[in-house]
């Protein structure tokens, strides 16, 4: 059990080191922190070459960049001197990238995290938030929707090193001088300042509202899927909970409604696109199947969702076929994680 049970100071007090802080997600939890008068650090190897996603905080006098990596204990206990709270978003993120650069994935995943976690030790961290995902439950035999205490089944490197991770915390728990929390997170989607169109909701509204052909295999797979501003704001609600109520705990987030197959998916944006075509098969490569329940989130931290994947879908298509989203020939990394810059 943490030692950090008083009530947390205010944000204007504290500064949180988001590790991984200009991908996808950690733009717009970087945004809302800042928002939320926080001090806010970004740790960051920038390996997608994505540094543009973070000028739009240039600026703001309460943010700081750390160009470093992960991998060096050095760098990272720099970026820890001074550092209140801190959330570990850093990774190479999703099964594709994970299963091209396997050792790489290994040690920055694993290794480095697990390292960086047990640094936090005797830096005077109050609270330690580690994104994990909800592609731990892997391939479920049920539809029954899956609660924080359903038994595990990665199917990829990622989803492996994510529930390794998740065991070295809950193991370590009692012992850290810190507060920690693990989050499980579905899929992701919405507009981010590092825009990625190699997720579910993204690809097939970009690839339909393109005018290109979808194939989808296995279109009754269920995934959940959630916004990343609700992501992101649930980290936060984390952040400022009281220490009991999140210490040492494990939290799915998203929403029960927004679980869907990929064929439902799909009809959601047909209902837009009347004239899309899209083929499905039978035999793809990603076994995963899961349904999630959001329940805990709900009555600990009264987290609920604002945005809904049906909301957002027309909002996508529009800002494809207004051409916001193109140029992506010359780099491939542009919407994705493809490639990496440097290993």
């Amino acid at each position: 059990m943490t030692s950090n049970t008083e009530n947390n100071p205010p944000p204007a007090e504290r500064t949180v080191l988001v590790i991984g802080g200009a991908g996808y997600v950690g733009t717009e939890l970087c945004r809302q922190l800042l928002g939320g008068g926080y001090q806010v650090r970004i740790l960051d190897s920038l390996i997608y070459g994505h540094g543009h996603a973070i000028r739009q905080f240039l600026s703001n006098q309460n943010f700081e960049f750390i160009l470093g990596d992960i991998r060096s204990e050095k760098e990272v206990g720099a970026a820890l001197n001074g550092a209140s709270d801190v959330i570990v978003l850093a990774g190479l993120v999703g099964d594709p990238i994970c299963k091209k650069f396997p050792e790489l994935a290994r040690d920055v995943n694993l290794t480095s995290i697990k390292r960086a976690i047990d640094q936090c030790v005797g830096a005077s961290i109050n609270r330690l938030i580690f994104a994990s995902t909800c592609s731990n439950y892997g391939l479920r035999d049920t539809d029954n929707p899956a609660s924080e205490d359903a038994a595990l089944n990665p199917v990829s490197l990622y989803a492996e090193c994510k529930v390794a991770v998740e065991q070295h915390i809950l193991e370590h728990a009692g012992t850290f001088d810190f507060t920690t929390t693990v989050l499980r997170i579905a899929t992701a989607y919405g507009f981010s300042q590092r825009m990625r169109f190699d997720l579910t909701i993204s690809e097939f509204t970009r690839e339909l509202a393109s005018g290109r052909d979808l194939l989808v295999y296995d279109e009754d797979t269920w995934r959940p899927y959630c916004h990343i501003s609700d992501l992101s704001r649930a980290m936060i609600m984390v952040l400022e909970a009281p220490a009991d109520i999140v210490s040492g705990e494990v939290f799915n987030i998203g929403n029960d409604a927004e679980n869907f197959t990929k064929k439902m998916i799909v009809e959601l944006i047909q209902g837009h696109l009347p004239d899309a075509e899209v083929v499905f098969k039978i035999g793809g490569v990603d076994p995963r199947n899961y349904r999630v329940s959001f329940d805990k989130a709900i009555a600990k931290l009264g987290f609920k969702n604002a945005y809904s994947v049906n909301a957002e879908i027309p909002k996508l298509i529009d800002a494809v076929q207004s051409g916001l989203f193109t140029g992506d020939d010359q780099n491939p990394n542009a919407y994705g994680n493809y490639e990496i810059r440097d290993n």
